[in-house]
């Protein structure tokens, strides 16, 4: 391997990089920069501008022309940071969303596009030597915080929140497939029927892979209420933050769609999960014991109070 080898590599990726973009039809109206801050601020929604100067290693100028521009534009908003009142917490606007998951959308297109050139009996390949060159040049760091990002949910990725949720509980609790079949009912019928103004779904994704998920729906039976279903963080990925970044992100997301509360059931064995329901406000209101999924188990409702806590 010589310096030459990758500078090659680089310009044969660049070019790839450039006809994906061909035209700057895929980012326009905004540069390739200025998306990537885009999509940082969509997936780590409590983002202020030193931890964006950090992660995409830009300069404080340029990084607050961005955000200046993106402000005069209507897709950013600014405030003081709740943990750090020297620092600006910078989040996206409604119209911020929309034009992230619009940009989102056209690079996964432009990407599956490519992808549709590569044989079949190629993918598993390609995907092989994408994570050796991450592996090797990334100096074999564990993962990092930072290193996830929270997205809307991709092709497959509802049928993996259902095999998942299926094969951790069983592994970790002994369920049975009445928990599957639950689960399986859940995503199906936010798959068939949700609205996206008072619906969503959050899929954290490290190294390429998904590693946890959660679900806002609302309750039908509860009127003015969100309901808090399926948190799922991956073994091997727990201890980065992500259950927290999931719920964070869920409450944040039910308090702009207007609603007045969020609640969830869970059950008491479920520790770590309910520490982080504590963290973020919620109350337990109501215990029962019950026998479900092939256990005997204390089921257990939550509510947060968003108007309490927005005050």
């Amino acid at each position: 391997m010589t310096v030459q080898d990758i500078r090659s590599f680089n310009r044969f990726y660049t070019n790839v990089i450039g006809a994906l973009d061909y035209g700057r039809r895929l980012y326009a109206p905004y540069t390739l920069t200025e998306s990537r801050v885009l999509y940082e601020l969509a997936h780590a929604p409590r983002t202020d501008a030193a931890d964006l100067r950090t992660q995409l290693h830009l300069d404080a100028g340029y990084l607050t022309r961005i955000l200046n521009k993106f402000e005069e534009d209507g897709l950013v908003e600014r405030g003081p940071s709740e943990t750090d009142p020297r620092r600006r917490r910078i989040t996206l606007t409604a119209s911020g969303r929309e034009t992230a998951a619009l940009l989102d959308e056209r690079a996964r297109q432009s990407v599956g596009a490519m992808l549709a050139t590569v044989r079949a009996a190629d993918r598993p390949r390609l995907a092989d030597a994408l994570r050796t060159v991450r592996t090797i040049l990334g100096d074999g760091r564990a993962p990092r915080p930072e290193d996830v990002v929270l997205r809307d949910p991709a092709p497959g990725d509802l049928g993996w929140i259902v095999q998942r949720n299926a094969a951790l509980y069983a592994a970790e609790y002994g369920f049975d497939t009445d928990y599957e079949a639950l689960v399986a009912r859940i995503v199906a019928d936010y798959g068939e029927d949700h609205d996206p103004r008072r619906e969503r779904t959050w899929i954290a994704e490290l190294d390429g892979r998904p590693v946890g998920c959660v679900m806002c729906v609302r309750d039908d039976a509860k009127p003015g209420a969100a309901r808090l279903r399926l948190l799922l963080v991956e073994p091997d990925a727990r201890g980065l933050g992500i259950g927290d970044r999931l719920v964070g992100a869920l409450v944040d997301f039910a308090r702009e769609a207007g609603y007045r509360e969020v609640v969830l059931w869970t059950n008491d064995i479920l520790a770590a999960a309910r520490r982080i329901y504590r963290r973020h406000g919620f109350v337990l209101v109501a215990e029962k014991a019950h026998h479900s999924f092939g256990q005997d188990l204390t089921g257990q409702d939550w509510r947060l109070d968003l108007d309490a806590t927005q005050e």
